[in-house]
């Protein structure tokens, strides 16, 4: 990493469509943070980007709800996000937005210059439209029944009852959300990006990262790689977004796909940044110098957006230039999920905590270590209010805020506020901690993305200097040597400021008080300089006899109490109250059926015994399994939304219960001759019904 001259951060830009929850701030606003403080802390060039993305249909439907402009949505989430992230300390060199016009110039430019390359196809398909809006409909501007768990209010995008993603057009009884009439198909040319042309160029690119790309993010980009890469469109019938800028009729009323416009605000809000510094070229040195880094901080559900579609389209205008060509992203650390108290965060549902919120009750820095402790590297994690308490009051306030208080509280009180002793190198190697093996197990975790890793060194480092105060006992040395007692507060001190340039990346709030408290003027944050690095601070001490203190201290951390987070914990029995009522029908007076079918219509139900020969995942479906039945003399394929609790080696060899005469449907461009039959727990688990028994392969169930 040490040949590189800088390194651009970029995070991934949440929906202006919505506040920002620990969810968020967990896979990728804190990690980048972390990340970007660390590598100031050592004095290298990094720029840190984000911003808002503000394009899209589910801006408009809020807009539209509302009954205010697209502009006023994201105007309002803009401002909550950013005033959020200021609060937490998400040191942002830059925080743009995709509505700006500079973002606008910069996405047209892309799709001229690609456009005139030849690069784009153009296909004419058949979309939803509104007679009564007089719109083409987009499609999260259709609902209706999905096919494969037959929840009536499926979106045209995705069922989010069983997960599956969807088109319009698979959707059963399709309704338009502006009127509620059934819409009809009429025919609309779009422009394509050919993603399948750059395949090769793609997998050589994702194969030459395979050794430092997390095992998550080369998994995801190469499931896509093996079922081929497609057409993808980057155009849309909607009056909000960029707009094609080509003066034609076939580009009248179209804008650009939000998920090609949004990842190039990562270079828009550099240029942005770059005009700001009166230097309007200087974004270039971060994009275009084959000696800086690219790095994305993201959740795992953007990976193949960030490794597959932005490198496509950055291959796509590096084509055929000797100069100005783009850089590829070096890295991709993307996260898994951090759930809430055991669920998944769900801004739909208001099953969240919100970072905004959160913040007016709690401090930044016992969050920001909180959620790091938890930090979800490689596994979904869980953050709980419980776990939040524990780690506040016992790490933060007993292990590091007691050390900190305790040796400015003695050496105020015992040595007139002064560092009464000039520690040497080597008494600073003998409190028990190997400086120099220390900062080089820091820089690794750090560049590896190990923050849990780096917090726990810096946390081992407090409860090391717990023990040597403790140990050395100066209130009781004092009286009978006073030099020993000045040499152990000395040292004691310089842990201080250890401390306070090692935790700093993680809680930079806290560090500050403590840097302010040992008599400093200024921040730690003043003090990091391009080529100065003070986290090797660490390898000596670094307070000169005579240095005088603040002459105060204060307590660091606040303990919470079980009142404290009381109300918190309500908040969640009523929610998950909410969610299972939602989830078993509860809130209905009484059990709801189907219509009465007669007798006769019953029997025309055909239930066989089959038996699964074959399975595997449906590709970009993932919920549905393609199965291979064998039904007495007769094969049948059919597909089954099971693939969230059943994998493909599961299934062959079962027993199931197959519907035999459902007329043949097509899904996801794959023919189903039935459907097998699955219950589903309290959970929403599903569990394949299997029916036991010799030779009853083929045998009607009764």
């Amino acid at each position: 990493m040490s040949h590189f001259k800088r390194t651009l951060v970029t995070t991934a830009l949440p929906y202006a469509n919505g506040p920002v929850h620990l969810g968020h701030l967990a896979g990728v606003y804190l990690p980048a943070d972390i990340y970007v403080r660390y590598k100031r802390l050592k004095g290298e060039d990094i720029l840190h980007i984000g911003g808002s993305d503000e394009h899209g249909v589910p801006i408009t439907i809020t807009a539209e709800r509302e009954g205010i402009s697209p502009q006023d949505v994201v105007d309002r989430y803009h401002r909550m996000n950013l005033d959020a992230f200021r609060k937490c300390a998400i040191s942002f060199d830059y925080y743009g937005r995709t509505s700006s016009a500079t973002h606008h110039a910069t996405a047209q430019e892309f799709f001229t210059e690609i456009e005139h390359k030849g690069i784009f196809n153009k296909k004419t398909e058949k979309l939803f439209f509104d007679r009564k809006a007089d719109r083409f409909l987009s499609d999260r501007y259709v609902t209706g029944t999905c096919p494969i768990c037959n929840n009536p209010e499926a979106n045209g995008d995705q069922c989010e009852q069983c997960g599956t993603h969807l088109s319009p057009l698979e959707l059963i009884n399709p309704k338009s959300k502006l009127s509620d009439e059934t819409p009809e198909l009429r025919d609309t040319m779009h422009w394509y990006f050919p993603l399948g042309r750059f395949q090769p160029q793609l997998e050589a690119y994702v194969n030459s990262h395979e050794d430092e790309w997390r095992s998550n993010v080369v998994n995801y980009s190469r499931t896509w790689l093996k079922q081929g890469l497609n057409d993808r469109a980057i155009t849309r019938d909607l009056n909000w977004g960029i707009k094609v800028p080509l003066d034609s009729a076939e580009a009248e009323g179209k804008v650009l796909y939000v998920w090609f416009d949004a990842v190039l605000g990562y270079i828009s809000f550099t240029r942005e940044w770059a005009q700001e510094q009166g230097s309007p070229d200087r974004w270039k040195e971060y994009w275009q110098d084959p000696e800086s880094r690219l790095v994305h901080f993201i959740g795992k559900d953007n990976v193949v957006f960030h490794t597959l579609m932005f490198p496509a389209i950055l291959m796509a205008w590096n084509e055929g230039r000797m100069e100005g060509c783009y850089n590829l992203a070096d890295n991709v650390p993307a996260s898994e999920f951090m759930n809430f108290e055991g669920r998944k965060f769900s801004k739909s549902r208001n099953y969240a905590v919100y970072l905004g919120e959160f913040l007016e009750k709690f401090p930044a820095d016992t969050l920001r270590y909180s959620i790091a402790m938890n930090y979800p590297e490689n596994k979904d994690t869980d953050f709980s209010w419980l776990d939040f308490q524990n780690r506040t009051n016992g790490e933060l306030a007993d292990t590091l805020g007691n050390f900190i208080k305790r040796s400015i509280d003695f050496t105020n009180a015992r040595f007139d506020g002064e560092v009464p002793y000039a520690c040497t190198f080597d008494e600073w190697n003998t409190i028990g901690i190997d400086w120099q093996e220390l900062l080089s197990q820091l820089d690794l975790a750090f560049e590896q993305f190990h923050f849990r890793d780096a917090l726990s060194l810096g946390m081992e480092m407090a409860r090391a200097a717990n023990r040597f105060l403790t140990e050395a006992e100066p209130w009781k040395v004092i009286k009978s040597d006073r030099e020993e007692a000045a040499k152990t507060m000395a040292l004691s001190l310089n842990l201080c400021h250890a401390l306070a340039v090692a935790l700093y990346p993680v809680i930079p709030g806290t560090s500050n008080r403590i840097y302010a408290m040992l008599g400093f003027s200024g921040t730690i944050d003043d003090l990091l300089t391009h080529g100065h690095s003070l986290s090797e601070s660490l390898l000596r001490p670094m307070l000169e006899k005579g240095h005088r203190l603040r002459g105060d201290s204060e307590i660091l951390f606040t303990k919470i109490e079980d009142s404290d987070i009381a109300p918190e914990l309500r908040k969640i029995e009523l929610l998950v109250a909410e969610a299972e009522k939602r989830e078993s029908g509860a809130e209905q007076q009484k059990m709801e059926f189907k219509p009465v079918i007669s007798f006769d219509d019953f029997l025309k139900v055909d239930l066989r015994v089959a038996r699964v020969i074959s399975a595997e995942k449906v590709k970009k479906a993932g919920k549905l399994l393609k199965l291979q039945l064998q039904v007495g003399s007769v094969t049948k394929q059919v597909l089954a939304g099971i693939a969230k609790n059943y994998s493909p080696e599961e299934m062959v060899g079962k027993n199931v219960v197959l519907v035999a005469n459902l007329a043949d449907r097509t899904i996801r461009d794959e023919h189903s001759e039935g459907m097998i039959l699955a219950v589903e727990g309290p959970d929403g688990k599903l569990f394949v019904v299997e029916p036991a028994g010799e030779e009853i392969n083929g045998r009607q169930i009764q």
